[in-house]
């Protein structure tokens, strides 16, 4: 994959990489297999889906570390020895299950985190959307208001504008199961990332749906299943959420502390 990635990148941003099935069907079982198998003390529950935190605890200034488990250590190593991108081994994983109806409102990841993380999608696909970030927006403003006082020349000032909407423009990204994204750089900093609530999801504006779809027409037992999950026609593409999403987010903390008190 690592020689690869070129060929991967979706959309306009050169940080954003999607490589479908990434891992087998058997294997997304054994891993669903895995994370059911942990025990309900293992999960915390929030407003709007359930997780399970994996490799420690995260403050402000680090990693409070525990060991992964074999079967976690095994899926981070491949992420990690396939992209080339982290620069230190996988030591945080965050599952989430978000039932059919449940999303994540836009959100960063924060400065604890290597500018890179790792998305393994399991059970139902979803829409993800990205979101500039404000302060992108409001420094566009900035930089029309002041041309605006500096020059009168209406045509250069448009050209500023579109400049910014063509490399600052909200984007979706269709996430099949199984799949690995990854993304790092200018979209893990400058952008917002979040998945809507609903069972339906369109993906007509998914960046990726080509790279997205084109493994699943071959996948026979997600196409013979009763509750047929893609819908695609001249005028509609629609994702029907019928079972649960489950999310491994991989990253990699720099700051690895064994002692909270002796930062």
């Amino acid at each position: 994959m690592e020689g690869n990635l070129n060929k991967l990148q979706v959309g306009d941003l050169p940080t954003l990489i999607y490589k479908p099935d990434f891992i087998t069907p058997n294997e997304e079982s054994h891993l669903l297999d895995k994370i059911y198998e942990a025990p309900v003390s293992k999960w915390k529950s929030l407003k709007n889906r359930r997780l399970q935190n994996w490799g420690g605890v995260v403050h402000e200034k680090g990693l409070l570390p525990q060991d992964l488990p074999a079967w976690l250590t095994k899926i981070t190593q491949r992420i990690s020895e396939a992209s080339g991108l982290f620069p230190l081994a996988i030591n945080h994983v965050l599952i989430n299950e978000y039932l059919p109806d449940q999303g994540i409102m836009p959100h960063q990841d924060g400065p604890a985190y290597f500018p890179v993380v790792a998305i393994l999608s399991l059970g139902s696909p979803v829409v993800m959307d990205f979101i500039p970030h404000s302060r992108l927006r409001a420094s566009a403003d900035t930089v029309t208001n002041n041309g605006e006082n500096k020059r009168a020349d209406e045509e250069a000032l448009e050209i500023e504008k579109d400049k910014w909407t063509d490399n600052n423009h909200p984007f979706s990204l269709l996430l099949m199961p199984r799949s690995l994204l990854i993304f790092k750089d200018n979209a893990y900093s400058d952008y917002l990332h979040g998945i809507k609530d609903g069972q339906l999801h369109h993906y007509d504006k998914a960046i990726n749906d080509t790279e997205a779809l084109v493994s699943n027409k071959a996948d026979q037992t997600f196409a013979s299943e009763k509750a047929v999950q893609i819908m695609e026609n001249d005028t509609n593409k629609v994702i029907y959420r019928t079972r649960n999403r489950v999310s491994l987010t991989c990253r990699t903390v720099l700051k690895v502390h064994k002692n909270l008190f002796k930062f």
